[in-house]
């Protein structure tokens, strides 16, 4: 097991549908340093769902497993089996304003129930040595407030939850789409900024509208890590210069474009050989030449072609002679 403390300076946001275990073994290939996480699994697939919900490959970590739920026993399951296959942070989503969340109970809805946060937080914590960390918003609704806040922090803290992402726009839970809630109401992040302040001794990240890595440098001088979300999906080549640029890395990574793509081959085969399609893998690669000339070829070739059973490596080296090396 390598249950690992993680450096959570940048970290690639979980994302429903994305980052599955073939998105973050192709994002280890450009960082090393960047901690990635689970798309969010519900507690009930893990401990009653037919399929191994848990799986992933030693190969991507630092990785955290991001839960969903709100019971504390279920969730205190759910985090001891997490960290016996090896996870490096199990993380609790209170952040998620999707109907369907809210209707099991969990997600951003869970911010008005402080306390049954923290007993979930307790619960976790009583059963795993590594990092319980909560991923949350700065309000719901009509309750936005910066003391709203400031009690949903206290509060689970009091219990030893030390660390926080906090997506620096509050959820509407009635009316907004969760792809509205991406984009309204307007982002805040001086407010994360004042928690930072007033928390000095807690570890807190920023998550929500970053697009870049100069973006992520200025929120690192106010706050301890940054959170990118879309922007590294769609142009994942960005991550490329993290080690370097957010974690100090002297050892430049001079690797291309074209070798990633081609370092991914031997996984691509071998997920292959034991029945994965491979669209699969390689629709998360879909963005690795955004703005380049050639890049709309790419994809062209790849979306039309990489669906069927007879799609494989050859599929890929045709869509990489459409961009120029």
């Amino acid at each position: 097991m390598n249950n690992k403390p993680v450096n959570r300076r940048f970290s690639i946001a979980p994302m429903l549908d994305w980052t599955d275990r073939h998105c973050r073994t192709f994002h280890r290939q450009l960082t090393k340093n960047t901690v990635l996480y689970t798309e969010m699994v519900t507690t009930g697939a893990i401990l009653f769902g037919r399929g191994d919900y848990l799986h992933f490959n030693h190969h991507e970590q630092p990785v955290a497993l991001q839960l969903g739920g709100s019971d504390p026993e279920a969730l205190a399951k759910c985090a001891k089996l997490a960290q016996e296959r090896g996870y490096n942070e199990i993380n609790l989503n209170v952040g998620c304003p999707s109907d369907r969340v809210q209707n099991g109970r969990f997600g951003a809805c869970l911010m008005a129930e402080p306390t049954l946060v923290a007993d979930c937080v307790s619960a976790m914590k009583a059963q795993v040595d590594i990092p319980v960390t909560l991923k949350t918003r700065i309000g719901i609704d009509e309750q936005d407030s910066y003391e709203f806040l400031c009690d949903f922090i206290e509060t689970t803290h009091k219990v030893g939850c030390d660390d926080y992402i906090i997506h620096a726009r509050k959820a509407w839970l009635n009316g907004l789409s969760p792809k509205e809630n991406r984009e309204v109401p307007p982002l805040d992040y001086e407010r994360v900024y004042q928690l930072k302040k007033d928390y000095p001794h807690l570890d807190i990240s920023i998550n929500g509208g970053v697009k870049t890595l100069t973006e992520s440098i200025a929120h690192l001088e106010n706050l301890d890590g940054v959170m990118m979300g879309r922007e590294a999906y769609a142009n994942p080549f960005i991550l490329a210069q993290v080690d370097q640029l957010i974690y100090g890395d002297e050892a430049v990574n001079s690797i291309t474009r074209h070798q990633v793509v081609r370092n991914m081959y031997d996984y691509i085969e071998d997920e292959m050989s034991k029945g994965a399609n491979f669209w699969h893998v390689a629709r998360h690669m879909l963005g690795m030449f955004q703005g380049l000339p050639g890049a709309r070829s790419y994809r062209r070739h790849l979306s039309e072609n990489g669906h069927g059973k007879q799609a494989d490596i050859s599929t890929m080296e045709k869509a990489l002679s459409f961009v120029p090396e």
